[in-house]
């Protein structure tokens, strides 16, 4: 029971976390702490006086180092539930938190010295904390695999309503922290689920939970009417957790499933409403963040404005205005570098972009998987107009198609849009409905449960979407 615990989720600030991912990240912070200390003894290991001078200011140096490389460590998505990479995408991972480590800590010494590490004993505690994140990582993945440390979940209907179980948590990756036990027939609901041990149990609900150690019931009927509201009491008063697909959905994959929604539910449901100091915190975290991004990247940015006269003439516009849909429905212009040929859309018909478009041109190619075409947005943010994260800006055009095909569409212009965003983590770029319907999930997610920290995080992991080009088409 404790072991199947610590592989659920809590919520922190809003947002639904995994706990033994941060039991890891706290394993990970005690030994980036040791490593800094065991790099210093081997350093002066034949100097006493300096090995002892060296200890005395070491442990704020590596607590400081510690919190660095988890923040790293994070920006790379190595504490990520869904990360399906193999051993060669982990070293790569660890590779690059420890390489933006290094980045990091030259700042911080060139700012601070005081927190100086010598760079034979910063080497040496990289090397060290290589192999132990390394360590760690078989060791936790090789555990949180093993069935028997997974809460048993039971879902109670066999419909359409539960083979989005079946259907859309069937990897590994998707169901880390839990294993289906079966899926209860109920009333004449008709049989959709065509994986997993669909049956009638032949004793009342609440005894087969209780004798089969069933942990969690998820409620998947597609008639509510045939809701066995007495045994889900029950079922309750002897501690087993009960909760609706929806919950189950928003606490294991971090998104709404939109077409299960009912309209009651966005009355009913947690979140959805944060207040007037909420707002306030985020538009002055917009103004610094937005101001510190303008003042880091505008190299970058004038090294994109060169490539893009050089390859299509000093007279080629650089800048592209495109209307988008904002917060409340309010449409505006949303800047970015131009990546495809001035007459894109010549004939003024929105399209989608699709796979090797082949209206975008080299430059183009190159800033959109590295994200640079992004970049002048932070004059939006800076404007008010947008925020560094929430749910991409659609144009108008795509907006009314998608209005009509997708329910609660509209939902997602409660709050501003934003540069980078929750969908943007979790799902690839978008070119169909479909796709559109997948990123409202995550977004609608966002604006339920949207806090300070929830922000944090989708801005930490932003550079594993830029480094590794997730999503750029």
């Amino acid at each position: 029971m404790i072991a199947s615990s610590l592989l659920g989720t809590k919520r922190v600030f809003n947002h639904h976390v995994h706990i033994a991912y941060y039991w890891l990240a706290l394993l990970d912070a005690l030994l980036f702490v040791g490593a800094c200390y065991l790099a210093t003894w081997a350093y002066y290991l034949r100097e006493p006086a300096q090995l002892a001078l060296h200890l005395d200011a070491l442990p704020v140096r590596a607590v400081v180092f510690a919190i660095i490389t988890v923040l790293a460590m994070t920006s790379m998505g190595l504490y990520q539930p869904r990360l399906r990479e193999g051993t060669n995408g982990v070293l790569l991972r660890v590779g690059g938190a420890l390489l933006l480590v290094m980045v990091a800590m030259s700042a911080i010494f060139y700012l601070l010295p005081s927190l100086l590490l010598w760079r034979g004993v910063l080497a040496f505690t990289l090397v060290i904390a290589f192999a132990s994140a390394l360590t760690t990582r078989v060791v936790f993945s090789n555990t949180v695999e093993l069935e028997q440390f997974k809460r048993r979940v039971l879902v109670l209907g066999s419909g359409q309503r539960a083979a989005n179980i079946a259907v859309r948590m069937r990897r590994k990756s998707d169901r880390r922290g839990f294993r289906i036990a079966g899926y209860v027939r109920s009333g004449n609901e008709q049989t959709v689920v065509t994986t997993g041990n669909v049956f009638t149990p032949e004793q009342p609900l609440p005894e087969y939970a209780r004798d089969h150690d069933i942990q969690q019931i998820v409620v998947a009927l597609d008639d509510p009417n045939v809701l066995p509201a007495e045994d889900l009491v029950r079922c309750r008063t002897w501690g087993i957790e009960v909760l609706n697909i929806l919950d189950f959905f928003e606490q294991e994959a971090s998104k709404v499933l939109v077409e299960e929604a009912p309209p009651e539910w966005f009355i009913y449901a947690d979140g959805f409403n944060c207040g007037k100091a909420h707002d306030v915190a985020k538009r002055t975290m917009d103004l610094l963040a937005g101001f510190l991004l303008l003042m880091g990247t505008w190299p970058f940015m004038l090294v994109t404005v060169i490539a893009i006269k050089l390859e299509d003439g000093w007279r080629a516009p650089v800048i592209f205005r495109q209307k988008r849909v904002g917060l409340d429905g309010r449409a505006f212009d949303v800047l970015k570098f131009r990546s495809m040929t001035v007459d894109a859309e010549g004939d003024g018909k929105a399209r989608w972009a699709t796979s090797n478009d082949a209206r975008i041109t080299r430059v183009g190619h190159i800033i959109r998987k590295l994200r640079i075409d992004e970049l002048p947005q932070v004059i939006n943010v800076l404007t008010g107009e947008m925020s560094l994260v929430g749910p991409r800006p659609e144009r108008p055009e795509f907006v009314r198609q998608l209005a009509a095909e997708i329910p609660f569409f509209d939902k997602r212009h409660c709050v501003k849009p934003g540069i980078t965003g929750w969908a943007q983590l979790n799902y690839p770029y978008g070119a169909s409905t479909r796709d559109a319907l997948h990123k409202l999930e995550y977004d609608l997610y966002y604006v339920k449960n949207r806090s300070l920290f929830l922000d944090f995080l989708v801005l930490l992991q932003t550079a594993e979407v830029v480094l590794f080009g997730k999503g750029a088409r």
